[in-house]
């Protein structure tokens, strides 16, 4: 009887000898990223600690669904895995089933009250279904959580800084940023919320410091060149603008930016040799190239150039009531006939009606007086 327990246990110490040799076997296949025969092997194992590291396995090789599978099998056997549900959560939101994942983490947020990253992932979801109002509260809920939770403070600085909420955007941004300084997307977030409020002196420091940090964006050099300009720094500026005119000879409106730059500094030749370019590369820019063209002359006070730019407008873009305004206004400042002024300006009532009340009434005003003018030179 003794020698039969011995066989027995011997047996039994061997088999589990095998079993943790061929688990120890598996998981180095999968530490090095041999994912496939991982997964044979984990499959000879068996057991819920090997499903979840197929589950693993599939996903890393990018085979969701039978990753998905796997993930519900532990989770149907072992419940409270929170490990297996949080990534079997993440993966569906990966896979856009939004729905399902929003059970999961709902799930996860009531079991477990005191983990942030269920909040945040929770939040994650719901912004994704367009549920803003409750992804903002689990944004906040992961917050008061853990108040260094940068991927919850950075995604409510992001959506008010969207809506333009300076002081709420600046909260979130300068709490994130208090606990660590060089997030690049928080410190882009805080130079867009200056920008956004005309800060221009302010958000250039903070530009440049997100190209130090290695965000080396177009867009990023669009806002800096043109808070350099706001802020009469016209050099750095140009050298901005001419690094996004290397990058893309064919951005029409890089080309008017720049021309204002120049324009600005009374550059007048310059500007339009960047006006005429930004017409060259991109046709249907041709109404806004002949409409600075016109700014131009109206401000060189050659009122008949400006006059023949902005009906050359008005023809490449006839739905701007603003360039019929202008023609009707540079006209009167030059043209000899008052009939004619009359006609365009009782033609800018007739074709743009429901245009801004500045022009609308100082349209109406001006034909009084122009009525009035005709009736008594006739007289």
């Amino acid at each position: 009887m003794n020698r039969l327990f011995i066989v027995i246990l011997l047996m039994l110490i061997a088999k589990s000898e095998a079993q943790s040799s061929a688990s120890v076997v598996a998981d180095s296949l999968y530490s090095i990223g041999n994912y496939s025969r991982a997964i044979n092997e984990y499959s000879k194992l068996g057991g819920v600690s090997s499903a979840l590291q197929i589950a693993r396995s599939y996903n890393a090789v990018g085979n969701y669904e039978k990753a998905i599978t796997q993930y519900k099998y532990v989770v149907g056997e072992d419940v409270k895995n929170q490990l297996a549900q949080f990534e079997l959560g993440k993966l569906l939101l990966k896979v856009k089933r939004f729905e399902e994942a929003k059970s999961v983490f709902t799930d996860l947020s009531i079991i477990n009250t005191t983990n942030p990253e269920f909040q945040f992932y929770l939040g994650e979801v719901n912004r994704h279904l367009e549920v803003t109002d409750e992804s903002l509260k689990q944004y906040v809920k992961a917050i008061k959580l853990d108040s260094t939770h940068l991927r919850s403070l950075f995604q409510l600085a992001k959506h008010y800084t969207i809506k333009q909420e300076r002081d709420k955007a600046l909260k979130y941004i300068l709490q994130g940023l208090d606990y660590y300084e060089n997030d690049v997307s928080l410190i882009n977030l805080h130079a867009l919320v200056l920008f956004n409020d005309f800060q221009f002196e302010k958000a250039i420091p903070l530009f440049e410091r997100v190209l130090e940090l290695g965000e080396d964006k177009n867009y990023v050099y669009d806002k800096l060149a043109f808070s350099y300009n706001k802020n009469w720094e016209f050099h750095k500026a140009k050298d901005a603008y001419n690094i996004l005119l290397k990058r893309d000879d064919t951005n029409s409106q890089t080309y008017f930016d720049l021309a204002c730059v120049y324009q600005k500094e009374n550059k007048i030749d310059s500007a339009k040799i960047f006006i005429n370019k930004a017409m060259a590369v991109q046709k249907p820019m041709f109404a806004q190239g002949y409409n600075r063209l016109a700014e131009i002359a109206r401000g060189q006070k050659d009122f008949k150039s400006s006059f023949k730019y902005y009906e050359m407008a008005h023809l490449e873009d006839s739905s701007d009531a603003r360039t019929y305004y202008n023609i009707a206004t540079t006209y009167d400042q030059f043209g000899a006939d008052l009939q004619k002024k009359l006609h365009y300006y009782e033609n800018f009532l007739k074709q743009y009606p429901n245009e801004h009340p500045f022009y609308y009434e100082t349209a109406k005003k001006r034909i009084t007086e122009l009525k009035e003018e005709i009736h008594f030179t006739k007289d």
